[in-house]
């Protein structure tokens, strides 16, 4: 079920300049057996929230994490890993979150390489779609 509202330059410019902020916080943390958990589940929500930036720009407000993280892999742009990729984020954030998984250094050090090769393109390209955003 998708709700509409008023679409909400202001607002999608907020999340964006959120998501920034905290992608660059969680990449500053030490990769500890302790940290990892936060880590992955900080980047993927700074992923989800550039994609809830997208669906707030156009007046849709989500009600899951499916639609955010859609809106963002329907982005066509060029990154050094395929962005597909965060969509599987998803799941391993879903697991610590509510299986209490314990995500190996492996896996916190794949997350962390996925937001360094996808994270700046993809800010980059909703940050230019909500600046060119007529109806605001």
């Amino acid at each position: 079920m998708t709700r509409y509202k008023r679409p909400d330059k202001k607002d999608a410019l907020s999340i964006v300049n959120a998501a920034k902020k905290e992608m660059e916080f969680t990449l500053s943390l030490e990769v500890t057996d302790s940290s990892g958990p936060t880590i992955i589940k900080n980047i993927y929500e700074c992923f989800r929230m550039l994609g809830d930036a997208l669906l707030v720009l156009r007046g849709i407000e989500s009600q899951d994490h499916i639609e955010p993280i859609k809106e963002l892999l329907e982005l066509n742009i060029n990154t050094s890993r395929p962005t597909g990729a965060i969509g599987n984020l998803r799941i391993l954030r879903h697991n610590i979150s509510y299986y209490g998984y314990s995500p190996k250094r492996e896996e916190v050090e794949d997350v962390i390489a996925i937001a360094k090769d996808c994270f700046k393109p993809l800010l980059g390209e909703v940050t230019k779609r909500i600046n060119n955003h007529k109806n605001s």
